[in-house]
């Protein structure tokens, strides 16, 4: 009985942050023209365009290269003076952000204004080096619709004003990944509580349009 109840109460707290999440969010989200009229009223510092996953050749799979192309539209509207590309470069052979880099460059997008962040290891991460490492405060996310609640969240909580754009969604594998943002969301609320430092930090690097770092390749780039 002890169980059961316990079990019930476990359901009922996960299903209020997802709910209080998604709602607390809802009207940050805009689309391309919408977030050009608010950066034009109201600079934004950066397009935020979280990283999603590469095939074995190094190329975006299809969820990144969508977020690439909104990043790259938000862009191309004047909505951001720079885009800021966060993935995950744990390992030498794996690169997101410099396929990102080649993305964005092909989309038309000038290599000095895209900025990459090696480092952005998870949703939270990518949010507090935007912040810490690169001095962003008021930024456009970009990903999928099903993650923006989670990726606002994180904004908010770590003192950032953030608006969110959605990217193509990609309906293959997606009632997976609705299951695990449940947990994620539930996550990234206990650590927008405690703050915890993501796994590295590093010097700072100002955004400023024209002065991006050339990027680091790897071997599977």
């Amino acid at each position: 009985m002890v169980c059961a109840a316990l079990l019930v109460l476990g359901v009922a707290v996960v299903a209020a942050i997802n709910l209080a999440m998604v709602q607390a969010t809802n009207k940050r989200l805009v689309s391309v023209s919408e977030a050009a009229e608010l950066g034009a009223a109201e600079p934004f510092d950066a397009i935020l365009v979280l990283g999603a996953g590469l095939y074995a050749d190094g190329r975006p799979m299809p969820m990144l290269a969508s977020r690439i192309e909104t990043g790259a539209e938000l862009y191309l509207a004047g909505a951001a003076p720079v885009v800021l590309a966060s993935g995950d470069n744990s390992r030498a052979e794996y690169n997101e952000v410099a396929a990102m880099h080649r993305g964005a460059v092909a989309a038309g997008l000038p290599a000095k204004d895209v900025y990459l962040d090696y480092a952005g290891f998870s949703t939270y991460e990518s949010i507090y080096r935007a912040r810490d490492v690169f001095g962003a405060r008021r930024i456009l996310i970009v990903t999928q619709a099903y993650h923006l609640p989670r990726a606002l969240h994180d904004a908010r909580a770590l003192g950032l004003e953030a608006y969110g754009v959605a990217a193509e969604p990609h309906s293959n594998g997606q009632g997976g990944r609705d299951l695990r943002e449940v947990a994620a969301r539930v996550k990234d609320w206990v650590w927008g509580l405690f703050k915890p430092e993501p796994t590295f930090l590093g010097p700072k690097v100002e955004l400023k349009p024209g002065a991006a770092p050339d990027p680091i390749e790897t071997p599977s780039s």
